[in-house]
């Protein structure tokens, strides 16, 4: 029975947490970053490039899969040249040993490929609601990345997923 209940964790069916983290620094808005289009005069000429601002590559919706789940996860390249994944209006359930990985699959669908193929780990799911920020490895590779999700480590199934193309 003790087995039964730290495998499932049932009471985490009731439980949720909360977080709401601050944008990363440099990033004005969540829909777009700082613009880069600064008038400059005729007169005046440019004595070196122009400060590296920060963008966003990638940003999609949450679709539920195995659990009810909605949000918006977007990659920003930060003016330093660091990545961040930024959840935004997260609302999941909470669950044992929650993780937050980039991966090579496509939303939605069948929620176990998701450790199929090629993926990044980012760390365990902060909250289960809210505004949180991922630090993206400095190696890590996102050419052909499709997707985040949030995934079960111990269960191997996807809570929900978001659309990503990098």
């Amino acid at each position: 029975m003790s087995v039964g209940l730290y495998l499932f964790q049932p009471w985490k069916l009731f439980t949720s947490s909360t977080l709401d983290e601050a944008l990363p620094a440099g990033v004005t808005s969540e829909l777009a970053p700082t613009s880069t289009d600064t008038p400059v005069p005729s007169s005046a000429a440019p004595t070196s490039a122009p400060p590296a601002q920060p963008s966003t590559l990638a940003a999609g919706d949450f679709v539920s899969q195995e659990h009810p789940t909605k949000g918006k996860a977007t990659v920003h390249k930060l003016a330093d040249g660091s990545r961040v994944l930024r959840l935004t209006g997260l609302a999941s359930s909470d669950g044992p040993d929650l993780h937050i990985w980039l991966t090579d699959q496509s939303a939605g669908g069948e929620w176990g490929k998701y450790d199929d193929g090629r993926y990044v780990k980012l760390g365990k799911l902060k909250a289960t609601h809210g505004n949180q920020n991922y630090a993206i490895p400095a190696e890590a590779k996102l050419d052909g990345l499709r997707s985040v999700v949030i995934w079960c480590d111990r269960f191997n199934v996807a809570f929900g997923s978001a659309p990503l193309t990098l």
